[in-house]
């Protein structure tokens, strides 16, 4: 089963907790039960022992937000963030808040700055059109507003529904997902090449094994040749074949990103569609 984001943080197995952790595992079940009262009390405990953890204040965040108190509970996600800026539950508590307070340019601004940390958080995403079409919502009633003020001098003007900034949303998402592809594609690519490398420098090793250590050589810079000694040809093969392995490890690692970042994008693009089709 997922977790979900609006679940505290488990405290992590130990035969001897600390008070701190203790408060916060009574927290947990607290929150857990729907009692927020009771669990804003243990986290707070947890937080006197203990205000280093950024842990402490997302879960009492989530605690706050399960009572409503929206401004407590936007307090405490920008302290989880401060302490641990890297920790994306505190960008999501953070910008869950602002939404629910109708803050909606910083929540903005904070739900890109999360997805410069985790570009492929499906949640983040999510608040994220979100926002922009609770955004596009308000102009279009600040614009009503204005059109009906200016009725009488016979001005008007036509404003940008919720619909059409959907529809934007889905062409941004698209563009995105062509872009995220032909990353994708390139990675592999070079992937396949490192691959190559490794197999010829190390048919070439082989080959080299064969011949006498005496034995003088060349070895190719480019397009020249230097004269070298068997053993420089064998120790520049081997750094060769290393760092081609190093290369090929870091380009699966950001494989494995671009095909999660490439299924996020999907399953966006078929939310907003899907919404938007029953709109119509």
């Amino acid at each position: 089963m997922s977790e979900s984001k609006n679940d505290p943080e488990p405290a992590p197995p130990s035969n001897s907790k600390t008070p701190a952790e203790v408060w916060k595992e009574k927290g947990n079940k607290s929150f857990t039960s729907g009692d927020f009262d009771s669990a804003v009390a243990s986290y707070t405990e947890a937080i006197e022992l203990d205000r280093t953890n950024h842990v402490y204040f997302s879960n009492r965040s989530a605690s706050y937000g399960g009572l409503s108190e929206w401004i407590k509970s936007a307090a405490d996600a920008r302290e989880c963030i401060k302490l641990c800026p890297l920790f994306i539950k505190g960008y999501y508590r953070l910008v869950t808040a602002l939404i629910e307070l109708n803050d909606l340019d910083d929540a903005l601004r904070v739900v890109r700055r999360g997805l410069q940390i985790d570009g492929s958080n499906a949640q983040l995403e999510k608040l994220m059109r979100q926002v922009k079409v609770r955004k596009a919502a308000e102009k279009k009633r600040l614009s009503s507003t204005e059109v009906t003020s200016s009725a009488s001098s016979g001005s008007s003007t036509k404003p940008r529904t919720a619909d059409e900034a959907q529809a934007k949303e889905i062409m941004d998402l698209q563009e995105q997902f062509i872009s995220t592809n032909r990353e994708y594609n390139v990675v592999n690519a070079n992937i396949s090449k490192a691959q190559r490398e490794q197999k010829m420098a190390d048919l070439t090793m082989g080959e080299l094994s064969k011949i006498e250590d005496s034995t003088k050589m060349y070895r190719g810079i480019g397009k020249m040749f230097m004269l070298s000694s068997h053993k420089d040809c064998i120790n520049h093969l081997q750094t060769s074949i290393e760092s081609e392995r190093t290369l090929e490890k870091d380009l699966t690692q950001k494989k494995d990103y671009l095909e999660k970042r490439i299924k996020s994008q999907q399953i966006n693009i078929q939310e907003l569609t899907g919404t938007l089709r029953r709109k119509q």
